[in-house]
């Protein structure tokens, strides 16, 4: 009998806190779709709870690029640890500027043309692990999906 009640025990314990783990993730989730939705926003961004603290990367892919869903999912959730990567390992960023000119000419006037191109490239390198897909919603216009990975960083 007083294994029975050990168990039984045991098992409630587990359950209460398997329901506050998702609670919690409602609760975020619900949280950065209101935040979304009032002033849209992409990047990394770290969120305090009351007792946690999140580090969310958020991105939008245009729905029309990706043949199918799960061509869609695994770019975001590649540009996703991107954004993270470069959030806590940095980047080198290098750029160049070239200048070109161009110059016409025909019998009667001489005309120059100028194109001016920039080249900017970033490389980052590292690994982040235990990013988890916290949400995947339509944007506001229906034209983009919205993906948020996050990863709890401390627990108060």
């Amino acid at each position: 009998m007083n294994k029975a009640l050990v168990i039984i025990f045991l098992l409630k314990i587990n359950i209460t806190f398997s329901q506050s783990i998702n609670d919690d993730k409602i609760s975020i989730t619900n949280f950065i779709k209101r935040m979304y939705n009032s002033a849209p926003f992409e990047g990394v961004k770290v969120i305090d709870n009351y007792d946690h603290q999140y580090f969310i990367s958020v991105l939008s892919l245009e729905k029309g690029k990706y043949p199918n869903e799960a061509m869609m999912n695994r770019v975001a959730q590649v540009k996703g640890q991107s954004q993270a990567n470069i959030f806590f390992n940095g980047s080198t960023i290098s750029s160049d500027l070239v200048i070109k000119t161009t110059e016409n000419k025909s019998t009667d006037r001489t005309s120059t043309a100028v194109e001016t191109i920039e080249s900017i490239k970033e490389n980052a390198m590292g690994f982040v692990k235990s990013m988890e897909l916290l949400n995947n919603f339509d944007s506001p216009d229906g034209k983009r999906m919205v993906f948020i990975f996050y990863k709890e960083i401390n627990k108060k």
